[in-house]
């Protein structure tokens, strides 16, 4: 059974991404699963802290942007979910010319308050960053 109020597809929750800070970043939105979604995002120039690896902010992005698109689908229309806290912890370094995929799942879906795990994986698969983000259900 599907966690969804709200029908969504990767090409239209892309589309709404673009020009905002996930589409300057390159998160790509590639799956819709019944339970989670899951995007992908290059590693390159535009991501990379002064050593050329993945900065951690962008992950947090990454995260946000992820778990924030998730918690508004999970709500009826004239809601949306505003992320009221993040955290991330940074276990594996990514570097430039690799690529990140993220996936999310609920942790906590509650009328008001919802929390939302993210795993954050390189391109060899290996476990980059987990986070979790607590978002509030506003009114639109």
């Amino acid at each position: 059974m599907s966690i969804w109020q709200r029908p969504a597809t990767p090409e239209a929750i892309n589309a709404r991404l673009a020009g905002t800070a996930a589409g300057l970043l390159d998160i790509r939105v590639t799956e819709v699963l019944p339970d989670s979604l899951r995007a992908d995002m290059p590693v390159d120039e535009r991501h990379r802290q002064p050593l050329g690896l993945l900065h951690g902010g962008v992950s947090v992005v990454l995260a946000e942007t992820l778990g924030s698109v998730a918690g508004t689908l999970t709500l009826p229309e004239g809601q949306f979910a505003a992320g009221i806290e993040v955290n991330a912890n940074h276990l594996e370094a990514v570097r430039v010319g690799d690529s990140v995929t993220a996936e999310c799942r609920p942790l906590r879906l509650g009328r008001r308050i919802q929390v939302w795990g993210i795993e954050i994986r390189r391109g060899d698969g290996r476990l980059a960053c987990v986070s979790r983000l607590t978002c509030a259900a506003v009114e639109a």
